[in-house]
């Protein structure tokens, strides 16, 4: 069995439901003809460290979470799609899923799907190059 390649960026508001977030997840994954076990694992900020719908989505997909400082995110504003300023305002970073995703598989990573949102929650896929 080959090693994953591909790294799946997450972000949510605080309390988003686990449903919608794993909803979008299926959407993104799905848009990427990827599966969840071609898939490294999911990638946040550390201020999401402990939000439910990301763990939960984790472990539906039996996958790791990791997270990064918004300080190693911040690094990987050069090669986002949709950097924004309202995020680093929020969080101190430019972008969390894209950037997530990024950093999971730096240097070698490239978004495959750029940030995707839904009402509460954003993903984003990389994969190594």
């Amino acid at each position: 069995m080959a090693e994953p390649i591909y790294a799946l960026g997450l972000g949510c508001e605080r309390g988003c439901d686990p449903q919608e977030l794993f909803a979008l997840v299926e959407d993104v994954l799905s848009a990427a003809g990827v599966v969840g076990s071609d898939v490294s694992g999911i990638y946040s900020i550390d201020q999401r460290l402990s939000e439910p719908a990301i763990i939960q989505a984790a472990a539906r997909l039996g996958l790791s979470f990791m997270v990064f400082s918004a300080e190693a995110l911040e690094e990987q504003t050069p090669h986002l799609l949709n950097p924004s300023e309202r995020v680093f305002a929020l969080v101190g970073c430019h972008g969390v899923a894209e950037s997530a995703a990024l950093a999971a598989l730096r240097p070698d990573g490239v978004l495959v799907i750029g940030k995707t949102k839904s009402a509460h929650a954003t993903a984003a896929l990389a994969v190594k190059r």
